[in-house]
């Protein structure tokens, strides 16, 4: 990993409103088909492994780039980093995807991939990213699976 950061300046944006949970999502009883709201909420609050913010914070995620279908069981997040030569770009998508695994019932084939254009190497990376050995060859290295655990725990 670099040591220097790359993106000395981001631009940071606003978080949105904390979505009102109603009765029924509390009622385990009722069934409650996921939706783009309830996958965003798991992954925006990933941290950033350069600079101490959120992804939603730099509009790494944002809802209106997942795609969920309950019955299909599958979710699509595109991921925006914030300079088109990220360093970071696999290491974010693994934090993604290793948050939604790690969330969402076993059920979900989870696809985390680059967002269309944003990044220089955009194939390679997604390449990396779907490929579930290298995923699982990556979670082994105890460093890297060290760093991811710090981007996807809450911060305190």
């Amino acid at each position: 990993m670099p040591t220097e950061i790359e993106n000395i300046n981001p631009s940071v944006y606003g978080k949105i409103k904390e979505r009102l949970v109603t009765a029924n999502e509390e009622n385990e009883s009722v069934v409650d088909p996921f939706d783009k709201r309830e996958i965003f909420d798991l992954i925006r609050n990933i941290n950033d492994p350069e600079h101490p913010l959120t992804l939603e914070e730099l509009h790494v995620v944002q809802e209106e780039l997942i795609s969920i279908s309950d019955k299909q069981n599958s979710v699509h997040i595109n991921f925006t980093p914030t300079i088109p030569h990220c360093s970071m770009a696999t290491l974010i998508g693994l934090s993604i995807r290793v948050k939604l695994l790690r969330s969402l019932p076993p059920r979900f084939k989870v696809t985390v991939e680059i967002t269309p254009g944003t990044h220089a190497s955009e194939f390679a990376v997604n390449k990396q990213l779907a490929d579930k050995e290298r995923v699982a060859a990556a979670l082994e290295n105890k460093h890297l699976a060290e760093v991811i655990n710090q981007c996807i725990s809450a911060k305190g």
